[in-house]
């Protein structure tokens, strides 16, 4: 009987590691795979970089975050351009927001003349926003898709750690 109870001890022991694996994988973190190359030369087709489920759920959503995005059964990696209430407008590659010019502070792709009224839309409405790859010219992106609902933002990707040449932050 003896036997039997630290086989079942030793068991659960393992059951209980892999349920705090689990949760801590659907709850905090993961790692998502980049695909494609929507976000060059920020990230790179096939990078592996952890991702954060649960800073959003504490903190807002900023300008310029790299988000993962569900849309239908794919995941999408884009930077967020604009936020709730604001009016985007890009015009000879620079960025307007609310009709300021604004300094976008990494590097990407030329971005094509754009104003969020091609999209039906004065300003972003409210728990949306608005997301584009830094590869300009080849990113299926808001501009195409419309804008991203808060609750389809599955979290904040920041930490490359594969290839490990490329290991660290980015922003």
């Amino acid at each position: 009987m003896e036997k039997i109870i630290a086989i079942i001890k030793e068991v659960m022991f393992y059951v209980i590691v892999i349920i705090v694996i689990l949760l801590i994988r659907h709850y905090l973190v993961s790692l998502i795979k980049v695909d494609g190359n929507s976000m060059k030369d920020t990230l790179r087709n096939k990078d592996i970089m952890i991702l954060d489920k649960a800073s959003y759920r504490f903190n807002k959503i900023n300008r310029f975050d790299i988000v993962v995005i569900k849309q239908d059964k794919e995941y999408l990696i884009k930077r967020v351009i604009g936020l709730p209430s604001e009016d985007i407008e890009y015009k000879n590659n620079q960025l307007y927001i609310n009709g300021k010019k604004v300094k976008e502070n990494f590097s990407h792709k030329k971005t094509q003349d754009f104003d969020i009224e091609e999209l039906g839309y004065k300003k972003i409405p409210k728990d949306y926003y608005f997301v584009l790859g830094d590869n300009r010219t080849n990113s299926m992106d808001s501009r195409i898709i419309g804008f991203i609902p808060k609750k389809n933002i599955i979290g904040k990707a920041t930490i490359t750690i594969y290839p490990f040449n490329r290991l660290g932050s980015k922003k």
